[in-house]
């Protein structure tokens, strides 16, 4: 079975934008910490965790317990997606008589802990994890702690309970973003003193403790697997950033309890469904070390490994059996991004999910309705996402328009495909320009992948055009520094996105609004970077 990476995604930033609407709403709450657990919450959500939100009592469901209470918008936004309560009941955050209080209450359906007072929620979890063991019920506990609340004596309390009686039933996951209410953690209390991280706490109190980037959902996800197999209790120690996918809220105290105002809404969700995932195609590296090119790039920081996969009939060339891509995926926990360039799709995709992929991509050109319909089924089953390719010459077929609201990504290919060497197809541009619409309109919630000839110099075109994934060959796989090339990448994508938000601010309100957005970026030097687009934008 997959592991629904491309679901958790779509469910995250669902989450996401939810937190910003009911904070909105309420002129109040926490985002921060609500944005930086976002990816904990849905890998939980998203499969982890036994859950009824028809019945939220059934008696055999695991246990949520979110310690760090002040980050309800965050739980409440997960558990909206989860389908606990419609969506559009965040709104009602922290008005009278609402079921989403600022804190979790257990008036809302669902909500296992009512959390106020920081540092009690572990304890609340050993003892739910004791009773669940006494009671043989096999069910789960999973707690989130926030790191400034482990200034708490009481937490190490409760720690230490739980390695004494074994709870292996027990996994706690610290959101380790470095900022309390005050200050930096550090500062306040430091985690890290004496040289020892955060982790070694929690191992030398006896607890199987597991590090992570917590907003990466494959290693979490492979954390809260590995857990199931514990003996003692598990910390999950999550690096993560307060309010990630918000440029000025990262790493910013002063976003841990303030409300966006409402009239910057659209340009933050805008920023939070413009986040660039890097993908290089190892293929175009070196093809006699496979291996050390899938090393290379995912210690590099690529969010995906592109695939490609060529039969020798629908493209000229051969490349990766299914059984290359088993040999390659013990490697990385980073999601194996399939691109299938073959002539019958549908006789091999299941050999390639078994192999295992996370996305699979298949070519219109390749496929009809039916047969895309019930390659759409069992990559659905599987928990693979679902890709389809167009090549250069090709529309979007009428038959696809269908399948946009399930469909995880949309490739446009901007070189013929199966042949080295090509340069980037300028025409692709416009037509990416024409498809965003139709695809805003027919309910596509993927992401747009710009696969060929991608390199740094056209990267950031490519993506303020609508691109989310870039694909790149021999621009990264094959460079001596990957991580440097894949860096430049995310560098294009980010000046994009900055000029991109700056018309936006100004669409929805004028110079004065893109004074008001340029004025939120207080952190290093982006104030002044961004002054510097608009002006060369028109905007300032």
């Amino acid at each position: 079975m997959g592991r629904n990476l491309c679901r958790i995604r779509r469910d995250v930033l669902r989450a996401r934008r939810l937190v910003v609407r009911g904070t909105c709403a309420a002129g109040s709450g926490h985002p921060g910490g609500s944005f930086s657990m976002a990816e904990i919450l849905g890998c939980l959500f998203g499969g982890r965790l036994r859950f009824d939100p028809a019945d939220p009592g059934w008696e055999g469901r695991d246990r949520l317990v979110l310690s760090k209470g002040h980050a309800a918008p965050g739980l409440y936004a997960a558990m909206a997606v989860a389908g606990y309560f419609d969506e559009s009941e965040v709104v009602t955050l922290r008005k009278l008589g609402s079921r989403l209080q600022g804190h979790p209450d257990l008036k809302c359906p669902g909500v296992e802990f009512c959390g106020g007072s920081l540092g009690t929620g572990l304890s609340y979890a050993v003892g739910v994890a004791l009773a669940a063991r006494m009671d043989s019920s096999g069910a789960r506990v999973y707690a989130v702690l926030g790191d400034g609340e482990t200034d708490e004596g009481q937490v190490w309390e409760a720690a230490m309970t739980a390695a004494k009686y074994k709870l292996g039933n027990l996994v706690a996951l610290l959101d380790r973003n470095y900022i309390q209410q005050d200050s930096h953690t550090e500062q306040v209390m430091p985690l890290d003193a004496g040289g020892g991280a955060a982790a070694d706490k929690w191992r030398a109190f006896g607890w199987n403790v597991v590090e992570v980037d917590g907003h990466r959902a494959e290693q979490v996800d492979s954390a809260l697997g590995g857990a199931a197999g514990a003996g003692a209790p598990t910390m999950v120690v999550a690096r993560t950033v307060k309010g990630r996918s918000v440029e000025h809220m990262e790493g910013n105290p002063g976003w841990h309890g303030r409300a966006p105002d409402p009239d910057m809404a659209p340009v933050i969700e805008m920023e939070l469904g413009a986040q660039e995932v890097v993908a290089p195609s190892v293929t175009a590296g070196d093809a006699s070390d496979l291996a050390g090119e899938v090393r290379r790039c995912a210690e590099g920081g690529a969010d995906y490994i592109h695939l490609d996969v060529m039969d020798g009939r629908f493209v000229p060339a051969r490349s990766l059996g299914p059984g290359k891509v088993r040999e390659l995926r013990p490697l990385t926990d980073v999601p194996f991004d399939t691109h299938l360039m073959v002539e019958d799709p549908g006789a091999c995709v299941d050999d390639y999910v078994e192999a295992g992929s996370d996305i699979v991509t298949v070519h219109a050109e390749a496929v009809d309705a039916a047969g895309f319909g019930e390659i759409c089924d069992r990559l659905g089953a599987a928990g693979v996402g679902r890709g389809l390719a167009i090549n250069p010459g090709t529309e979007l077929p009428g038959w696809a328009r269908e399948f946009l609201p399930s469909l995880d990504q949309l490739v446009v290919m901007s070189v013929e495909p199966g042949r080295s060497g090509q340069r980037y197809i300028e025409g692709t541009r416009d037509k990416m320009a024409r498809l965003m619409p139709e695809l805003a309109g027919g309910g596509f919630a993927g992401l747009v992948e710009a696969d060929g000839g991608i390199n740094r110099g056209n990267a950031g075109a490519a993506f303020a055009g609508g691109a989310r994934v870039l694909v790149g060959g021999g621009a990264i796989a094959g460079q001596a520094d990957a991580a440097g090339a894949i860096r430049g990448f995310r560098e294009a994508a980010r000046a994009a996105r900055r000029r991109m938000l700056l018309e936006e601010a100004g669409r929805i309100g004028g110079p004065g609004m893109v004074e008001r957005w340029m004025g939120l970026h207080v952190a290093g030097g982006a104030r002044e970077e961004l002054g510097a687009i608009a002006r060369e934008a028109g905007l300032a």
